[in-house]
């Protein structure tokens, strides 16, 4: 390792990381460029509030469930291979979601297009360590922070352009057509200049174990999105009880592969401290409350206002403004200063947004009402989760050694993921329940009723984490020590 470190730099390195960024900027679009497409879905393929709940929420699955499993596959097929591989199914179904005949096939694409998501992405990070070093890997990761937060930002707008120009009269299908051109043209490039390097064919895939966590997330999911539809009956009850059983049984499973002496997908140690365990129950519980909470802000102004797709598209952009500084200002003094603090400073500052969106909401004139009448509790929301993004990653990974950097970064992406899953299913849930009876301020306030509580048991358990947090050089493995292993680097991003 050391010697490829003092070899000449690859002469192609910088078009590696342009291939990269695409690749992420390709994963956050898909994550929130459907948001804004309900209404044309439901005019287009008589979409109903659970298909859609699982276009939106289906994607972001199956990409937290194969995350884990698509690092381990990197370390031993090669992840130049395994790239080329995610980034041609990705594109691959991107087009066949394009070409939907119904629902429920488009609900099958996207669960796909979440899992060639999950091979695809954590390839990117390890890549840029193995052309990248020093002084340049630093510069890399500065880049790529800032490129991929206006990659989430731009996904809803870009979402509600696209649908409403209806070009061509594609109208909802060029919210995924828009991949192709960008994907073969990655697909391409990264052909051409990623070097190849073999992979390490003695690390082990725990595809049992992996078939468990995806088992398991599945049967929490199904039940929270098709509860409410179906009345709660007791089939929804022991799915979700079978899915705590699976989760303890991948628990047990990583426990006694490690035990045998093979590699688990998951370092057992990292289950052992309780620090990180109760942040992947903070992860969980704050990116399901801000991804739900921002799907209710969008159908919100479609259905209950009848906001057009580009104008509920650009009716994000308060709450990724909010984000976007409140992150600037956690990152870059907040956290260094005070602390773990800033985690609970931000729940705080999201509970005041909350508060006042929901006076906002009592007060609104129907006949008159624009975005900018819920633009001063919105941004201010964000805000509060802009200080919580730009830290929590941080703080959870202090509690972990230096060589389980690699595992622990890519269990809090892949619960990310999940947790933004879970989400979309509880708080679609919620917001149709009022919307059957036309009262949609009901509907939002319910949902923010449901924030605040995940908010309250989120900021109980900050109290738990490491009072300072790892440097981010350290997060990204680059400081003496650190891991440069499977999956890599922790995604501390969110789609607004």
């Amino acid at each position: 390792m050391d010697a490829d470190r003092t070899a000449e730099p690859y002469r192609w390195r910088w078009l590696i990381l342009v291939v990269m960024i695409v690749a992420e900027i390709m994963d956050l679009l898909d994550a929130s460029i459907v948001n804004v497409a309900g209404p044309a879905l439901e005019t287009s393929l008589g979409a109903g509030p659970v298909g859609l709940q699982w276009v939106i929420g289906g994607y972001a699955l199956t990409l937290g469930a194969g995350l884990v499993l698509g690092g381990r596959l990197g370390d031993r097929y090669g992840r130049r291979r395994m790239f080329l591989i995610g980034l041609t199914a990705f594109t691959t179904s991107s087009l066949l979601c394009a070409l939907a005949p119904n629902i429920e096939s488009l609900i099958a694409f996207r669960l796909l297009q979440g899992t060639a998501g999950a091979m695809l992405l954590p390839q990117g990070l390890g890549l840029l360590r193995e052309n990248f070093s020093g002084p340049e890997l630093t510069k890399v990761f500065a880049i790529f922070g800032p490129v991929l937060g206006l990659g989430g930002i731009v996904g809803p707008v870009l979402g509600g352009f696209l649908i409403e120009g209806d070009f061509f009269g594609l109208g909802w299908r060029s919210v995924f057509l828009v991949n192709l051109p960008i994907g073969i043209a990655a697909l391409v490039i990264a052909a051409m200049f990623v070097p190849r390097k073999a992979g390490d064919r003695t690390v082990s895939v725990d595809v049992p174990g992996a078939a468990l966590v995806a088992a398991a997330c599945a049967l929490l999911v199904l039940p929270l999105n098709q509860g409410q539809e179906d009345g709660w009956p007791l089939w929804t009850w022991l799915c979700m009880a079978a899915s705590v059983a699976g989760f303890a049984l991948f628990a047990l499973r990583q426990r006694r592969t490690a035990a045998a002496g093979r590699e688990p997908l998951v370092t057992p140690a990292l289950l052992r401290k309780p620090a990180f365990t109760v942040g992947l129950g903070g992860i969980a519980l704050f990116f399901g409350g801000l991804i739900g909470t921002q799907l209710v802000l969008t159908l919100y102004l479609q259905i209950g206002r009848h906001f057009t797709a580009g104008d509920a598209g650009l009716g994000n952009l308060p709450l990724a403004v909010g984000t976007a500084i409140g992150g600037a200002v956690s990152g870059a003094v907040l956290a260094d200063r005070i602390g773990r603090k800033v985690l609970q400073i931000g729940p705080l500052v999201q509970l005041a947004g909350a508060a006042l969106l929901w006076f906002e909401l009592d007060g609104l004139d129907a006949a008159s009402f624009s975005i900018w009448d819920i633009t001063p509790g919105v941004t201010v929301a964000g805000v509060g989760a802009g200080m919580v993004i730009a830290a929590l990653f941080s703080f959870i990974l202090a509690a972990v050694d230096d060589d389980e950097i690699g595992s622990a970064s890519g269990v809090l992406s892949a619960v990310q993921s999940i947790g933004g899953s879970i989400g979309v299913a509880v708080f679609g849930s919620v917001f149709f329940a009022q919307a059957r009876t036309g009262d949609f301020t009901a509907g939002f306030h319910h949902a923010l009723i449901v924030q605040a509580c995940l908010l309250a048991a989120f900021l109980a358990i900050t109290f738990l984490l490491p009072k300072k947090g790892r440097p981010e050089d350290e997060q990204n493995g680059l400081a003496p020590g650190g891991s440069a292993g499977s999956p890599d680097g922790a995604k501390q991003d969110v789609t607004v």
